[in-house]
């Protein structure tokens, strides 16, 4: 089977060549150096450029020359010769035949969050194929990819990418990719791809330079210049690109990074668009968003209950208040979640965001919407993922900073639930090795970037002592990068083993008998009954049966509130210090 999409943007092979296609509205003229030679390109009108060179295939290599002389890559390459300064490749999409691949519901999505660079020793997509089977193993069913557009620099976690239609050349080919994604799909994986269309990267972005009108001048994200999707070029492009990987790299679904920075005041706005394009082609794409506004609007669902846009949102919510309880840290965004955390945390279970429009002292002002009526398979809750850990000073793992029996009963409230669990590669056998935040920039960049980091810790107290935060490893150093790599030893040892034989044993859990009864689970389905003194129960109604949790996160044994059904988890009667027993009722 073939998989290859028509792009407006960049290159595509015809049946006698290639053609060319830009929009650079700031340029009277652009040139198309093709393996040394120039040719005109065709202004079409709009500031489009175009032009088909017969006898032109894949691994030609090209870039466009603008008036003054300046050389600039494809900005929609879908490979590189080199680093993202360079000319771009000519590549044939329909050199890879793939396996057939039917997909599996949402609901069945038991996610693993990887970074390909530190997945494995190697650090290549073809590499993490040795390790699928460990996956399907543990019970996941989805791998979800950290972004592989290609950024300046080898190293990086991928949100600083610039070419957003090429995979990163250090984790191998576009075929290398699509081994991957093929190979996953073999083994009964989704793929899931974090995107990133709120900025471009630091170093490499060249789309200034001949197309300044793809740029909002009136507005700035924390990261860059903000976009103007509103412009039917730009707009093009993030759409296409979404299309792009799903068709080429046949791909299960998208995760778009923080699109509280993707401001569009267009009808429909850019997000809903992509969506719809989506699943116009994909109608049974998985599409996630990341979102700190706590909004609902993106993932509604239709009178079947299935969702009109966005699948899921990643619950910032849960992972912020479990954090609070398994570690008592309250500096930062962490402060509103410090007072009633109990209350706070059985909301985040039974009705999905904590925050649904009251005021957040730490973001002053008022936040969210009212979450309750969404499914449960509507929120994406992790205890760890990249930024949860990787933004910490010194990416500390979760089982670094609490006990063993929180961390455990909290994974086993988690991977139970019935929200769509994410886990953090490693996360499966108690990974205590950090992940750290690296990057590989060179010369004043670099500097900025390190002495950044540390301004960043400045105002917290642990961090006072300037000599302290001179402590935080430097982003750019090897070292970092390298000791952000998850140790498959540790998943061999005893110790490793036997938090894996746990986690297996609650998704074996999960699989068998919750994920039968979540396709058509309703909204407003959660009814909190305690939520005090590390005391917590919540049910859950599903289809076709009631799931409780009962739990006690105190430091004393305690009775909690009857349950009814059958118990599936956990111990009967009093439950002693964290602990957690589970129920599930399904009537006759």
């Amino acid at each position: 089977m073939k998989r290859v999409f028509r792009k407006s943007w960049g290159s595509e092979l015809t049946e006698t060549g290639t053609r060319f296609r830009i929009w650079a509205p700031g340029e009277g003229q652009v040139k198309l150096r093709v393996s040394g030679v120039d040719h005109p390109m065709h202004a079409e009108g709009d500031g489009w450029f175009d032009l088909t060179l017969p006898g032109v295939g894949a691994g030609a290599d090209y870039a466009y020359v603008l008036t003054n002389g300046m050389v600039v890559p494809d900005p929609a390459s879908r490979a590189q010769k080199g680093d993202v300064h360079g000319p771009s490749l000519v590549t044939d999409p329909q050199a890879f035949d793939w396996s057939p691949w039917d997909g599996r519901p949402w609901e069945e999505a038991v996610i693993m969050e990887i970074h390909i660079g530190t997945f494995t020793t190697k650090g290549t997509f073809r590499s993490a194929i040795e390790k699928l089977p460990h996956l399907v193993e543990t019970g996941v069913t989805a791998v979800e990819i950290m972004p592989v557009a290609q950024f300046a620099g080898n190293r990086g976690w991928g949100y600083d990418g610039v070419l957003p239609y090429a995979p990163h050349p250090a984790y191998g080919s576009p075929d290398d990719m699509k081994a991957f994604v093929d190979a996953c799909h073999r083994h009964g994986l989704m793929v899931l791809l974090d995107v990133v269309y709120n900025h471009f990267g630091p170093e490499g972005n060249y789309l200034g330079a001949y197309a300044p009108d793809f740029f909002d001048p009136d507005r700035q994200t924390p990261w860059g210049n903000a976009i103007a999707y509103d412009r039917d070029p730009v707009r093009r492009f993030f759409i296409e690109n979404a299309l792009y990987w799903m068709e080429e790299f046949h791909l299960d679904g998208l995760r778009l990074d923080a699109v509280d920075h993707v401001r569009d005041p267009s009808d429909p706005e850019i997000l809903a668009e992509i969506a719809l394009r989506v699943r116009e082609k994909f109608p049974n794409a998985h599409l996630t968003t990341e979102d700190n506004r706590n909004i609902t609007r993106l993932h509604e669902r239709d009178g079947m209950g299935r969702p009109r846009l966005y699948s899921g949102e990643w619950n910032d919510d849960f992972h912020n208040v479990a954090h609070v309880i398994a570690t008592g840290e309250t500096e930062g965004y962490y402060a509103d979640f410090a007072e009633d955390h109990w209350t706070k945390f059985a909301r985040a279970l039974a009705e999905g965001f904590i925050w649904q429009g009251e005021y957040s002292a730490h973001a002053d002002a008022a936040r969210g919407a009212p979450s309750a009526h969404l499914p449960p398979t509507a929120f994406v809750d992790f205890l760890q993922n990249h930024d949860q850990t990787g933004n910490r000073a010194f990416g500390e793992r979760l089982l670094v900073l609490s006990s063993r029996p929180m961390v455990r009963a909290l994974m086993a409230i988690h991977l139970l639930s019935p929200h769509i669990p994410l886990l953090f590669m490693g996360e499966e056998w108690g990974e205590v090795r950090p992940f750290a935040f690296f990057t590989d920039f060179h010369g004043d960049l670099a500097e900025a970037v390190r002495e950044g980091r540390r301004r960043e810790f400045a105002s917290f107290a642990e961090f006072q002592n300037a000599e302290l935060r001179s402590m935080i490893p430097d982003p750019n150093a090897l070292t970092t990068f390298e000791a952000s790599r998850i140790d498959w030893g540790r998943a061999g040892a005893a110790d490793g083993r036997d938090w894996l034989s746990f986690t297996q044993g609650l998704l074996h859990l999960r699989r068998t008998r919750i994920v039968p009864h979540l396709a058509g689970a309703p909204g407003n389905g959660g009814r909190i009954l305690l939520a005090e003194d590390g005391l917590i129960a919540v049910d859950w109604q599903l289809q076709g049966a009631i799931l409780r949790l009962r739990a006690n996160l105190s430091d004393s044994a305690a009775i909690l509130p009857d349950a009814g059904g059958e118990r599936i988890f956990g111990p009967e009667g009093e439950l002693g210090p964290c602990a957690v027993a589970v129920f599930l009722d399904v009537p006759a």
